[in-house]
């Protein structure tokens, strides 16, 4: 199918048989529960289409849902997600294995509906799962694991792809046979039954210290939940890898590894960044290989959990990295710079020269002369033994 990134997202939520939509509109997510409102219409989606009056009420509707068994999904962007915020948590905290496509936009203020991934960076602390998207058939597929591996670990996940970029871009897309993802993803089973013969208190206020339950078992205060979450994400990786791995065996495109790997073999400079900024690089990798220079990409697909153990693996080799984001941490760095950082603090032996570039803000060009010129400055900076300090924006005009 020719579609476009919105259209991959709803067609892959159709395909995993979603039982409840949540859905509110916002640019430039809104065409995902529009073609989903058109499925059910048509009777090609059996599900609840619950239409709301915001995006706090869109993840409220997606956590009752899910609390009592339902597969449940929403989309939202940009400010549409930071009106979820106080929602995250609760769908995280309450360990329920929503999957919410976000395609990334730049926040207000100024507004812009334009693409970067401050959005989605923002809510990086808040317990869900985020995977980062190339392309739209990274889209489809992505949204489809992500309901393997959420289910399995009883983890939220955001599958993050860039908005108008991806969204409203045509891509050509293989699309699964509906019989084939069922074998792969089978009906969700919720851990905890709801039972009106054996009512039950979910999410009540809990103490600091265990208490005992009316059964007398010694259950976990409020710091116990929030260790229990973070066991799970940290334990998260080989799960995603397994379902990535089987998603392979079955469509013939494997996900194993949380990283996108381009040309990385016998690399000495690599790009390393996010969503469609990998397929933008990886064209100019072949520029610069065609220039004498050998240079690889590495997409991060898994931002959290993070993928630290890989990234280190994956540049042992390598003497220098331009580390491209459209983000920012205000006030220090780009995220993905300060993660990559911290994942080498510990390694022994070669660490590449690092410098981070700020590209692409609130919908931004990034030409492919600027790509080069990143290379080539990172190159000569390392060679003088003056990498990267604070973080070089390209672009950002007057």
């Amino acid at each position: 199918m020719i579609i476009n990134g919105a259209q991959a997202a709803a067609e892959a939520a159709r395909l995993c048989r979603v039982q409840v939509v949540a859905a509110y509109p916002i640019t430039p997510q809104s065409k995902i529960p529009e073609t989903l409102s058109d499925y059910v219409e048509r009777g090609e989606l059996k599900a609840e289409f619950v239409r709301v009056e915001s995006e706090h009420s869109a993840m409220a509707v997606c956590t009752a849902a899910s609390i009592v068994g339902a597969r449940s999904f929403t989309a939202t962007a940009a400010n549409g997600l930071a009106y979820m915020h106080e929602q995250l948590h609760w769908a995280a905290g309450a360990r329920l294995p929503i999957v919410m496509p976000v395609t990334n936009r730049g926040m207000g203020a100024p507004w812009t509906i334009l693409n970067d991934t401050q959005d989605t960076i923002s809510q990086r602390d808040t317990g869900w799962m985020q995977f980062y998207c190339m392309n739209n058939q990274e889209v489809l597929d992505m949204v489809i694991i992500a309901f393997r591996a959420a289910e399995q670990l009883l983890v939220p996940c955001m599958v993050c792809f860039d908005g108008f970029r991806l969204s409203h871009t045509l891509m050509p897309v293989t699309v699964p046979d509906q019989k084939k993802v069922d074998s792969y993803l089978p009906p969700y089973v919720p851990y905890h039954k709801l039972d009106p013969d054996a009512p039950v208190n979910i999410n009540p206020v809990v103490m600091s210290d265990p208490i005992p339950d009316p059964n007398g078992v010694l259950s976990p205060g409020y710091m116990g939940f929030r260790y229990r979450l973070q066991q799970s994400l940290e334990g998260a990786l080989p799960v995603i890898s397994e379902a990535g791995a089987r998603y392979g065996e079955i469509f013939g495109r494997s996900y194993a590894d949380p990283l996108y790997r381009y040309l990385t073999e016998d690399a000495e400079f690599l790009f390393i960044t996010m969503g469609s900024l990998a397929s933008e690089a990886s064209d100019i990798v072949d520029m610069l290989r065609e220039e004498g220079i050998r240079a690889g990409v590495i997409g991060v697909r898994v931002y959290r959990p993070f993928p630290a153990a890989a990234l280190t693996e994956a540049v042992k080799d390598i003497q220098v990295a331009a580390v491209l984001e459209k983000a920012i941490s205000y006030g220090y760095e780009g995220p993905l710079m300060t993660e990559l950082k911290a994942a080498l603090y510990e390694q022994k032996g070669n660490r590449p020269a690092l410098s981070n570039f700020i590209f692409g803000l609130g919908g931004k060009d990034v030409p492919s002369g600027d790509l080069l010129d990143t290379a080539r400055e990172t190159i000569a900076a390392a060679k003088a033994g003056k990498p990267g300090g604070v973080p070089t924006w390209i672009g950002y005009g007057i």
